[in-house]
């Protein structure tokens, strides 16, 4: 693929981001694109591999040395399209993906794997600029309905999925515009909201109907979606945040909030859309902020903080720190445990790891200090190491223990077990299918756990493929 001698003549090169000084002051993408020529350059680097490892490391099998060839022989269309027969929203993967397809690519071995994320957004930010990219409504309808409650990357590559083999595709989203946590979770400076605007315009124009501000389980009781629809997709991922401080000392002081408490208030702000009724504005402006957990959550915190005028930002992970450098002989071609800087963290955070907190105080019923100690490798705290940090507001960033909307879940008496998966249903099914109803069909984060976009995509499609065969006794929709 490529060109064949590429990636011995030419050196890996990637986007780079805005300079630091200047991209705090607003909350719009800082990435800078590569150039025409230098993409065609990073394409060619892609080798005619025997076994093309990328493959495995994409959850929607992208069939990624095919629109690398296609992207250095310059048919962009054609790449376009071949990109968008395995993914439904390359152009959102392009973005926030933390790309596995890379720590797999054969050329990782040294280090220098191609530029597969960088090259995939760019075909797909192409596709929308020349007007590639058109509703492909169905040639006829089946005549069959299918509800989708929650519209995050699963039920959105679900509903797009099942809307063009012909069903009648109605989505139930509790917020006012449909993405979920793509739109609300998802910092503006990562991914705009006009990418998910766009493509709800295109699925709007394929026959999906959106019914947002309705809150399933609340406003709208399942079982009736349930007589009403021949197929119902239950997508309301993992939103139920991990408090391991419940009997901390200083629980219940003022300035404690859990991360998706305080990302989509920016988000909105950012939109022009009112907060919630009842909402408590939370703000890092001129205070010392304390972000609890070190994975893509609690980066998001710490980039919004600093946009909202933190006087500094520290984020503490309980786990060591990880090898600035991978062991390849044991971790390739898989996603390797390694010391990742994030371009939040990059802005002037300070990180530190093996630190566990042991409680809060502070004056006034307001948060002044967080009080810790060091852990060892056994996560053991080590006497003597304990300390306090200022804070004046702490953001739980610890990830998430399972469905949010408890009504849907106890209407239709599933059974949840941790990490927000159902009991008898694990990620390895592949029928997506809930024995609690003929009906019923789970994807996303709801079925696997906590999980990365692309593999909510992954979820979605393959659910939409399932939903179809059950609908229709076979199917020709791709996983």
């Amino acid at each position: 693929m490529g060109k064949p001698t590429g990636f011995l003549e030419i050196e890996r090169a990637d986007r780079k981001y805005r300079p630091v000084e200047e991209r705090l002051k607003h909350y719009k993408e800082f990435v800078v694109p590569l150039s025409e020529p230098e993409l065609k350059k990073q394409a060619a680097r892609c080798m005619d591999c025997g076994i093309p490892y990328c493959h495995n490391g994409c959850p929607v099998n992208n069939q990624i040395p095919d629109w690398n060839d296609l992207a250095y022989r310059g048919d962009w269309k054609e790449a376009a399209e071949n990109l968008h027969s395995t993914n439904n929203f390359p152009e959102v993967t392009g973005r926030i993906c933390p790309a596995p397809c890379e720590a797999s690519c054969t050329l990782n071995i040294d280090d220098t794997p191609v530029t597969i994320k960088t090259i995939e957004c760019s075909i797909a930010d192409r596709a929308w600029e020349e007007g590639w990219i058109q509703p492909l409504p169905p040639e006829k309808k089946t005549g069959k309905k299918v509800a989708v409650i929650g519209s995050g990357p699963a039920g959105l590559a679900a509903a797009q999925q099942l809307a063009r083999a012909g069903h009648e595709v109605h989505v139930y989203e509790k917020n006012a515009k449909p993405g979920g946590l793509l739109v609300y979770g998802i910092p503006d400076f990562k991914m705009e909201k006009g990418v998910i605007a766009r493509r709800v315009k295109q699925m709007e124009a394929e026959g999906v109907t959106f019914h947002c501000g309705i809150h399933v389980g609340q406003d709208l009781s399942a079982k009736y979606l349930e007589s009403k629809h021949d197929a119902v997709l239950i997508a309301i991922g993992s939103e139920q945040p991990f408090d391991f401080f419940a009997k901390s000392p200083g629980r219940d002081l003022n300035g404690l909030h859990y991360a998706m408490d305080f990302l989509p208030q920016q988000n909105r702000r950012n939109s022009g859309e009112p907060q919630k009724p009842k909402t408590k504005e939370i703000s890092a402006k001129d205070k010392h902020v304390v972000v609890i957990g070190g994975g893509d959550t609690g980066s998001d915190c710490i980039g919004t903080s600093f946009r909202q005028g933190a006087l500094s930002v520290t984020q503490l992970e309980i786990m060591p720190m990880p090898p600035e450098k991978e062991n390849k002989a044991l971790s390739w071609p898989h996603w390797p445990l390694k010391l990742r800087i994030s371009s939040s963290q990059a802005e002037g955070a300070n990180t530190e790891y093996s630190i566990s907190t042991t409680g809060f105080s502070g004056d006034d019923g307001k948060v002044k200090k967080l009080h810790y100690t060091r852990v060892n490798a056994n996560l053991q705290p080590i006497k003597g190491t304990e300390g306090a940090l200022d804070a004046d507001l702490v953001l739980f960033a610890m990830g998430f223990s399972g469905p949010i909307e408890s009504d849907i879940v106890k209407e239709f008496a599933l059974p949840v077990v941790p990490r927000g998966r159902f009991k008898g249903l694990d990620a390895t099914d592949r029928d997506y299918k809930l024995a609690t109803s003929t009906k019923l069909f789970c994807a996303g984060d709801i079925r696997r756990g906590q999980s990365l976009v692309v593999w909510a995509i992954r979820e979605g499609r393959q659910a939409a493929h399932a939903i179809d065969k059950f609908l229709m006794g076979s199917t020709v929709l791709p996983r």
